[in-house]
């Protein structure tokens, strides 16, 4: 008797996590497959500032919808290796900022900010010193909690030297979603990330602002001489 019991609870326990595992498994396959077909985002215009949400799930992304008010329109895409939610039509970093903090502290999703200089502004950036090469030092870790403005240098090392100029100090080699960029600042002041994140832009330099933790410092300091 006590065995027949026994082995009906043992079938019914595995029954049980047959179903859970296979829900999760299910639940993963679904976050895969929608970001395999989500569309590459669209950058922003020029001297628009956009808001790529993290948001993987369909859960997530009602949750933002939700959250956000009907005129603003959302567009669900690929950021690298990212599943986002984009929202543009941003026309300063203060705008984008409040709306990245709204999100943040209302739907518990975290956003990257970024921007694309006005056609007057990269016309002013764009005669780099192309004799210039670069010297580094190699020492590879991630970053911990905070925020990094990256800069894609589109393979031209001689940007770093331009970003130099802006920041006023070295800068960095990291990558984040497995491109490489410059880093051009590392800190846990918001307010002085997004300034950077808008000096660089006024500068012609593709920018972005992102969750520093995902960033991984390949070298400390880019040298060009």
């Amino acid at each position: 008797m006590y065995q027949a019991i026994a082995r009906t609870l043992t079938k019914s326990l595995l029954g049980s996590l047959l179903l859970a595992f296979g829900g999760s498994i299910a639940g993963l396959d679904s976050v895969i497959v929608q970001a395999q077909n989500a569309p590459v985002c669209q950058p922003p215009s020029a001297g628009e500032y956009l808001l790529l949400v993290i948001s993987p799930t369909s859960n997530n992304q009602n949750q933002l919808r939700r959250a956000l008010p009907g005129e603003i329109k959302t567009t669900t895409c690929r950021y690298l290796k990212d599943t986002v939610t984009r929202i543009g039509g941003f026309r300063s970093i203060d705008d984008a900022n409040r709306w990245a903090r709204y999100i943040s502290s209302v739907v518990g999703l975290s956003a990257i900010i970024t921007t694309r200089p006005t056609d007057s502004a990269q016309a002013s950036a764009s005669s780099p010193n192309t004799s210039q090469r670069e010297r580094v030092s190699y020492k590879p870790e991630r970053l911990g909690e905070g925020y990094a403005v990256l800069v894609d240098y589109y393979n031209r090392p001689e940007v770093a030297n331009q970003v130099q100029e802006v920041v006023g100090g070295d800068v960095g080699f990291a990558t984040y979603g497995q491109r490489p960029y410059l880093l051009a600042v590392y800190t846990n002041n918001q307010k002085e990330a997004y300034t950077t994140l808008q000096k660089l832009s006024e500068q012609g330099l593709s920018a972005v602002l992102v969750d520093s933790r995902k960033v991984l410092l390949l070298r400390s300091a880019v040298r060009l001489q």
